[in-house]
């Protein structure tokens, strides 16, 4: 079983940055076999994939509400997924998770407000 367990969210003011973390373990291995996602959900909307990286890190994607100001990147030794979130606006509030082929975990939540 794939397990994922997402960190750093929390209470931001717009303009302010977060980071989040997604530590793995159980089937998730190994590691750097696994191209993964941070997918969100806003309060009220769907399921929404903004950042995706290839196995080994050397690619990133993003949908364009996030590209500029949000980061993603792994640490294959560390068997975790980052996610550097920057210049947050409002609507960026939601719940953020990591996903892969085999899962997605419970997520974190991120609430932007003044």
């Amino acid at each position: 079983e794939a397990h994922m367990t997402e960190s750093g969210g929390g209470l931001v003011q717009p303009g302010g940055s977060l980071t989040l973390s997604c530590a793995t373990s159980g089937s998730i291995r190994p590691f750097s076999s696994y191209p993964m996602k941070w997918v969100r959900q806003p309060p009220g909307k769907g399921l929404e994939i903004i950042a995706s990286i290839t196995a080994d890190g050397s690619s990133t994607t993003y949908t364009d509400s996030v590209k500029g100001r949000f980061t993603i990147s792994r640490d294959n030794d560390k068997n975790t997924l980052y996610l550097q979130l920057n210049k947050l606006t409002t609507e960026d509030s939601g719940i953020y998770s990591c996903r892969t082929t085999i899962g997605q975990g419970q997520g974190t939540t991120v609430t932007v407000s003044s």
